[in-house]
């Protein structure tokens, strides 16, 4: 098979990648905006999540599937900026969805740049949800 038809294989398999990945952080970035609690960014709101008390198998269905998520928005966060999409916000869905050390200063960190905040406050909006409040 020679190079030429190689490569253009590849580019038009990362083109349809970056495509489908626009498309599902474009679909799922309001809807996970909007599913953010107001205070979330506030230190003094830290409590244990709500179905830590469920039964085993389905607390670990929903992390393995939150942070299967999360891994995918945060791969197309990264690919989104340098590619069309909303890389920034894409990002930060990704790393909400995520669990690991450090989260909640990186999360407060990234949403502490006004044209972050901005753009969730926005996609809050266009869901009925209230802004955020961040200290």
């Amino acid at each position: 098979m020679p190079w030429n038809v190689l490569d253009e294989r590849w580019l038009w398999a990362l083109g349809l990648l970056s495509l489908a990945v626009f498309a599902a952080s474009a679909l799922a970035l309001p809807w996970v905006a909007a599913a953010i609690p107001q205070d979330y960014f506030r230190p003094r709101r830290r409590r244990a999540a709500p179905w830590r008390n469920r039964h085993p198998l389905l607390r670990f269905l929903f992390l393995l599937l939150k942070n299967l998520l999360g891994l995918v928005l945060l791969a197309g966060g990264v690919l989104m900026l340098f590619l069309p999409g909303q890389g920034l916000l894409t990002l930060l869905a990704g790393l909400i969805l995520l669990d690991y050390p450090g989260k909640f200063a990186l999360e407060r960190w990234l949403v502490s740049h006004r044209p972050v905040l901005t753009a969730l406050n926005w996609l809050r909006r266009r869901r009925g949800a209230p802004p955020l409040v961040v200290d």
